[in-house]
């Protein structure tokens, strides 16, 4: 069996997991003790991602701090809830399946006869949003990707122990019991040996002096690399873009993908962030004449065709300068001042206070964030200055729908 493990980008991903929802009222860590236990394989490590518990085995590779490859992939393709995906990777195949948001398949397959088949067993199944495959393939309505264009450089679900308390508490407690024999032994060394009338083994102190030694050395060592891993560590906000190059980017990009091709209507646009997309309905036009044009208005866009009568249209976006922007103010007051300015402008705004949860070097930290829903008439580079005055804010989603001609705008903004 071939170790669940792939390289992109020069960094390692985990496959394999074993995934299922996250049950009703447990943590994710309880959660994953429970399915473990029952499971048929010994299953050591686990990660949450999008209300999904997925685990792992370190016999398959898999190790703390590793980042799930799945996840990633769901992450970069968020527009599809159902999808069936294959990828040569080093040799290997990789494939995932994910059905109505829940990862059904995540395995690294040795062989591409065996890779085709599974591919083929679940390919009959209806609804699929999008199918990649390799196009040697021959798989209908599919499309050829590389993983690298769909897994980043930052984990989106690392992978922790399922044990953590239980694994590092004996070690801990082992370690002081040595130190303390240790300086017992030092503190001691004539007592101790001379009401038994042995002479002092000089050799053996220095050697229980010198494991002390390296022992504290150890501990500060771990302590010093806890810090700087710590203070390394990067927050969300710590790579933001200009929110203006921001709206300016997305404006330009979906006026790139909504194109006037005859015979085909121009129905959604959509800006997140890696891609822009756009979506067509068929009016009198054929296939052919899409391709044909939308080949020459749109060099280098990858079209999915959904049905006859619908293609969907989508190109990476460049990426923008980014920077450290944190809102000074508390997350009520934000929401309090967000509010003020779209009232002033007579629109209405959907604004919510959440807490988003995230693990820094084995410790949970808590992320004050202010989300805002608009639908609006303004132009993103119009309304982007409702934000002036603010920090910390980015637009995860900018979308034009073509019936309404209306913008919706989805922004957060990251608080004290």
């Amino acid at each position: 069996m071939i170790k669940q493990i792939i390289t992109v980008h020069h960094k390692k991903f985990a496959t394999g997991l074993f995934w299922q929802p996250l049950g009703v009222g447990n943590t994710a860590r309880n959660w994953a003790k429970k399915l473990s236990k029952n499971a048929d394989k010994k299953y050591t490590l686990f990660t949450e991602y999008k209300s999904m518990v997925g685990m792992a085995s370190a016999r398959d590779g898999a190790y703390s701090g590793i980042g799930s490859a799945a996840a990633q992939i769901v992450n970069s393709l968020s527009d599809f809830i159902s999808f069936l995906a294959v990828f040569n990777v080093g040799g290997h195949f990789y494939l995932v399946a994910v059905r109505n948001g829940i990862i059904i398949q995540d395995t690294l397959i040795e062989t591409e006869d065996a890779a085709r088949k599974l591919y083929t067993k679940l390919s009959v199944m209806p609804d699929w949003g999008l199918l990649i495959a390799p196009s040697n393939w021959g798989i209908p309505k599919s499309q050829e990707k590389t993983i690298s264009d769909l897994i980043g450089f930052y984990s989106v679900a690392k992978l922790k122990s399922i044990g953590f308390i239980k694994a590092i508490v004996p070690a801990v407690l082992i370690a002081f019991l040595f130190i303390l024999f240790g300086i017992y032994i030092l503190s001691n060394p004539v007592e101790n040996t001379s009401n038994k009338g042995a002479n002092l083994n000089t050799d053996l102190a220095n050697e229980y002096r010198r494991q002390i030694e390296l022992k504290k050395q150890e501990i500060l060592d771990k302590k010093l690399a806890e810090d700087a891993a710590i203070e390394s560590f990067e927050y969300p906000y710590d790579k933001l873009p200009d929110v203006m190059e921001r709206a300016q980017l997305c404006y330009k990009a979906i006026a790139f993908v909504m194109q006037p091709i005859a015979g085909w209507n121009q129905t959604f646009a959509k800006c997140d962030s890696e891609y822009v997309s756009a979506t067509f309905s068929r009016d009198f036009g054929t296939l052919n004449d899409f391709y044909e044009i939308g080949g020459e208005l749109m060099p280098g866009a990858i079209v999915q065709q959904t049905s006859e009568n619908e293609i969907i249209v989508r190109v990476k976006l460049p990426l923008l300068q980014t920077h450290t922007s944190l809102e000074e103010r508390d997350s009520t007051t934000v929401a309090r001042d967000v509010a003020t300015v779209f009232q002033e402008i007579n629109t209405r705004a959907d604004i919510t206070n959440v807490t988003d949860t995230i693990l820094n070097n084995g410790n949970t930290e808590n992320l004050n964030i202010t989300e805002i829903s608009v639908s609006s008439k303004l132009m993103p580079t119009e309304f982007v200055y409702a934000f002036k005055d603010f920090s910390g804010v980015y637009m995860p989603s900018i979308s034009w729908r073509a019936n309404t001609k209306t913008w919706n705008y989805e922004v957060i903004i990251y608080t004290k």
